[in-house]
Parts: C-alpha cells; structure tokens; sequence
C-alpha cells in the first residue's frame, strides 16, 4: 500500500501542466511529407490525404491522467474509405491507448465514431456512435477525460462513454504509463466503411481534417482527477447511448457466447 502511494504521489508529481496550446510548440507533424501544416501563428492544424500518402502528428508532452480537449472540423463530403483518428497512446506490446476514430462515409451518411480503450496491451472493448450533427460543417470539441478512477469520452461536452476503472474484479485499467496525444488521417478503406465494400473516391482528394483550440489538463490538483458523472451528465450520457450509439461490445452476446467482459457489469 505503502509504495503504490508513492508511486501515484511520483506520478502525480511529474505530470506535465498545459493550457490553450499553440500546435508550432506542443505538436509535431511526423509523417506525411508536408501534407500536415500548420497555420495562423500555431493555431490551426490541418492534416491532408491523398492517393500516395496520409499524415499525422503527435504531442512533445507525455500524459499521465489528464483532460483532453480538442477541436475538429471532420474531412466533408465523400468522405468513405477514410479514418481520422485522435487518440492518446503509450507505446510497444504492452501499450495503453483510448481512441476517437472517425469512419468516413459517402455524402449525407454519418460518419461512424468508433471508440476504444487498450490496456496492457488488450483492447476491443469498442463502442461505435452516429452523431446528432454534422462534424464536418464546423468545429466541434471532442475531450477525453482520465483519471485513476475512470475515462470519460465527450462530445461537446455532452459525455457519450464512461469507462470504468475495473480492476477490483481483475481488469486491467491504463493507469502506470504516460501517454501521447496523436492524429492521423488514413486510407482504411479495406475496412472503414460498410465493411470495407465502399472505396475511397480519389478522384475527391485531397482529404483534409483540421484542428483547433487544444488543451491540456493535468496540474496534479485539477478537480479532473476526482471528476466523475453527476446525475445531469449521465441523463445526457443516456440520451446519447440510446439514440445514437450503434455497437457495445457489452451487449455482443453473439461475440461472447461464454459471457461477457468482467467490465460489462460494472454499474
């Protein structure tokens, strides 16, 4: 007991503490030969993709527990065949990640948004939703909340997950290693959409999403650390789950004849 608690107090102590960023500073485009670039002094982000390649960025800072908040304007019109993801991710066999990924579509069909969460390694623990806008007609805020004692995904401030640390019936929970924020925007169209059956259009390239208004918490006294849903948020969050959400992996009974994961029942 005694040493988890200085382990977490070490931990808390070295988290990194960030505000209203400027992406020249707290970003780098690592791949995409130039077609991610950044705009107005730092505070504009756009990632691009075309036939021959993609592009991404990542955050300089690591994350231990944090709230996320960042702005996106989604890549509008045919967008099938193509994934913009924003996630938080550590690295190697082991990692830990919680994931917003974005399955294009073709023109006037949602977008799918498809959310993860890995731990030691383990994901498919996914949630999918349609959205009750269009991302790609303005900028909208799309924050991840983690704490020691669960991860909230939000919408707009409206939350549409809840993940619960469920260690005590012996789930693992990402809590032990500092993740980065990354972006990137891809061809999946192998998969992204229908299945896989509707290709990307390149004739419609280049693809752009753009980014905005990013901020960090993560001083070691923000009341994120202790945030959890009051009964305002978990009617909001009810509402979203029974309209818009489109796959739980909690309710796969098919996918999990033997039953489903431990985290299923926690309430």
């Amino acid at each position: 007991m005694a040493v988890s608690s200085i382990l977490f107090a070490f931990i808390l102590g070295s988290l990194v503490v960030a505000s209203a960023a400027n992406f020249n500073q707290d970003f780098d485009v690592t791949w995409g030969d130039g077609r991610g670039k950044i705009f107005n002094n730092g505070e504009l982000l756009t990632l691009s993709l075309d036939k021959a390649s993609g592009s991404g960025f990542q955050s300089n800072n690591e994350y231990m527990f944090g709230k996320i908040d960042m702005q996106l304007k989604l890549v509008p019109g045919n967008s099938a065949g193509t994934v913009t993801a924003y996630y938080l991710s550590s690295q190697g066999p082991t990692h830990d990640e919680i994931d917003f990924e974005f399955l294009g579509n073709l023109s006037g069909d949602p977008y799918t948004l498809h959310t993860n969460v890995f731990s030691q390694g383990k994901g498919e623990r996914e949630q999918q939703f349609h959205l009750w806008f269009d991302p790609t007609a303005d900028f909208h805020t799309y924050s991840i909340l983690w704490n020691p004692q669960r991860i909230i995904l939000s919408v707009d401030g409206t939350p549409i997950r809840e993940y619960k640390n469920a260690e005590s019936v012996g789930v693992s929970y990402p809590k032990n290693q500092p993740m980065r924020i990354y972006s990137s925007l891809w061809n999946a169209d192998d998969w992204a959409t229908r299945g896989g059956l509707v290709k990307t259009d390149w004739t419609q390239a280049p693809f752009t999403a753009s980014y905005r208004n990013f901020k960090a918490e993560s001083s070691k006294n923000g009341a994120w650390l202790t945030e959890e849903l009051d009964s305002t948020s978990r009617a909001r969050l009810k509402w979203v789950q029974d309209n818009y959400m489109i796959y739980n992996y909690c309710t796969d009974t098919k996918r999990y004849p033997q039953g489903l994961p431990k985290e299923c029942n926690m309430s």
